[in-house]
């Protein structure tokens, strides 16, 4: 079974047994679990007449009493207080109350008592759906403050220690969900990894024992909780598949493309839904290369000319648009494809404002190949290119840092001076900050392939074979460590079990929780491993879903917090 559908069953199971006209009240983390595993027509199919936020609701006091109201959200002391004041002023006939994640006793006591004088709850129940499971195999937290997990640990830092907790429940809402309870492994490399391994071992074989006691006879899943800072390669590179395309240049959010400040869209289609379970073009090609998707919606395309018997000749993706947009009919019929052109002739175009092939060759080089003078004098050359764009020329510069800060240092120390001249935005230092955080000495993995002999030797047989397609031949680090799980080759040294609880045999279940977010290329990673039906289902599980927009505001704020708590 996959994620979503743990999150649809709990979620079918809250709607179903409750008759008549219903109101739907989500909290700011519980919108985004319901709106990947629930479209609005499926609520109303289950009479949910209205969606409201638990915050908002309070500031209107008109009453409702044909209305059952049907509370799913998150157990935090916000959300108890806003209940209890609900409770004292009942607006609405019935109250059933559903907890994303384990409630404490003294909340349901709280609860009990500000229900005592009008008795409307009907019901309080824990539903373990704290995690958006946006892929059938990927999942995350959404968490606003990613950043934190950069920062030094130090004993009173509340933001981290509210950071940790946050990723604590959502791991134990996962294996509530499948029912399992984990044996538990980490990156011994990082200090919030470990903590975090230690923090969910605690929850799961002592304060919540008897709650993760499940009496399963078959091997313990596995849960291995990894670093970001291990892999920041993957988070700065263009990507040339389509889902991890569409996050980088354009921006998905909870299965969610947002395409109003793009271009003059049609009302429709200023917010378009890419979800492989409710789009079957998508579900096809989410994982397929830039130029097989133009391909295969040129495809579609000339299926439905071929159909209206129209016999306008379609050679661009411009002609493509044109045709979709002259076709009501079509964008009715259609109205899928017509996204998926919008979607592609929109990164076309950023492809070629920016010179991203360009870029990208030179990205690849730096992820995947040795040579480090070339390197140099490519990145050079495109540093003092106009057409690159500004962030494009610092990813150039952090990937050769991370590749060469031990070989080169005097030829660094140039690509950041000219890195400064060309960029005036550039805040001097944030490259130095991240070989400060995930420099070579910081890491677990074998990054670059270089360290360990069989890599090498892999690397060179690559080579010798040539790539077929210069613009995916990088692979993750992940990949290396699910080709490790699965031939039982993890080296304990590297990746210690917590406590006593150690593996009996190869697991059949293995989850991966990167604390400071996971991204799409990962994420299609685990798709195509678990494809290959080796005996061992991987899902994947971070904090946020990253570009490398998004990873390098968060190198900025956690650089920019180290400052301040420097000079204080």
């Amino acid at each position: 079974m996959v994620l979503v559908s743990y999150v649809r069953d709990y979620i079918s199971r809250m709607l179903q047994d409750i008759s008549g006209m219903k109101v739907l009240i989500l909290d700011s983390h519980t919108v985004s679990i319901v709106s990947v595993a629930y479209s609005q027509s499926e609520l109303l199919q289950k009479e949910v007449f209205l969606v409201e936020l638990v915050d908002s609701i309070s500031k209107s006091r008109e009453a409702m009493s044909h209305l059952k109201a049907i509370y799913f959200v998150a157990p935090t002391s916000d959300n108890i207080k806003i209940l209890k004041r609900h409770l004292a002023t009942p607006r609405f006939g019935e109250y059933h109350l559903f907890f994303s994640n384990i409630l404490k006793d003294t909340q349901i006591h709280e609860l009990a008592d500000s229900d005592g004088h009008h008795e409307v709850v009907q019901q309080v129940q824990e539903f373990y759906a704290d995690f958006v499971a946006i892929d059938p195999y990927h999942f995350t937290l959404n968490m606003p403050s990613n950043h934190v997990y950069m920062l030094p640990a130090v004993e009173a830092d509340s933001k981290l220690e509210r950071f940790r907790h946050r990723v604590v429940d959502g791991i134990a809402s996962i294996f509530l969900a499948l029912k399992r309870r984990p044996v538990i492994r980490y990156q011994r490399t990082s200090d919030i990894a470990k903590t975090i391994a230690q923090d969910t071992a605690k929850l799961m074989y002592q304060q919540e024992n008897g709650l993760f006691d499940f009496r399963r006879t078959e091997i313990s899943p596995l849960l291995l909780v990894i670093d970001r800072r291990d892999d920041p390669v993957t988070p700065l590179l263009n990507q040339w598949t389509y889902q991890a395309m569409v996050h980088e240049l354009i921006g998905i959010q909870d299965n969610k493309v947002d395409l109003k400040s793009i271009g003059k869209f049609s009302k429709d289609q200023q917010e378009v839904v890419l979800s492989s379970e409710q789009d079957e073009f998508f579900k096809k090609n989410m994982y397929e290369n830039f130029g097989d998707i133009g391909m295969n919606i040129k495809q579609l395309v000339d299926e439905f000319q071929h159909i209206s018997k129209s016999n306008q000749n379609i050679q661009t993706i411009e002609d493509m648009a044109k045709f979709v947009d002259s076709y009501p009919e079509y964008r009715k019929m259609h109205g899928n494809v017509s996204k998926h052109v919008s979607l592609v002739t929109e990164m076309s175009k950023l492809v070629e404002e920016r010179k991203l092939m360009l870029v990208s060759q030179t990205e690849q080089e730096l992820a995947c190949n040795g040579g480090q003078m070339a390197s140099f004098e490519a990145v050079t050359n495109l540093l003092n290119n106009n057409s690159i764009a500004d962030i494009d020329r610092l990813r150039l510069v952090m990937l050769y840092a991370l590749r060469y800060e031990k070989e080169s240092p005097v030829q660094l120390m140039q690509l950041f001076n000219k890195l400064s001249s060309k960029n005036a935005k550039y805040k001097p230092g944030l490259v130095q900050f991240l070989l400060k955080q995930a420099g070579v000495d910081k890491r677990t993995g074998d990054l670059f392939g270089n360290r360990d002999f069989l890599n090498i030797a892999r690397n060179m047989a690559r080579g010798l074979k040539g790539v077929e397609n210069v613009y995916t031949q990088h692979q993750p680090l992940l990949f290396q460590t699910m080709e490790s799980i699965t031939k039982g080759r993890l080296r304990d040294v590297d990746y210690p079990f917590v406590g006593n609880h150690f593996q009996q045999g190869r697991p059949q279940d293995v989850i991966i929780f990167i604390v400071g977010g996971t991204t799409y290329e990962e994420s299609r990673s685990v798709a195509l491993q678990n494809a290959t039906n080796s005996g061992i289902r991987f899902i994947l599980g971070g904090s946020v879903v990253l570009n490398s927009k998004r990873f390098l505001k968060d190198l900025e704020e956690a650089k920019r917090q180290a400052l301040l708590s420097n000079a204080n």
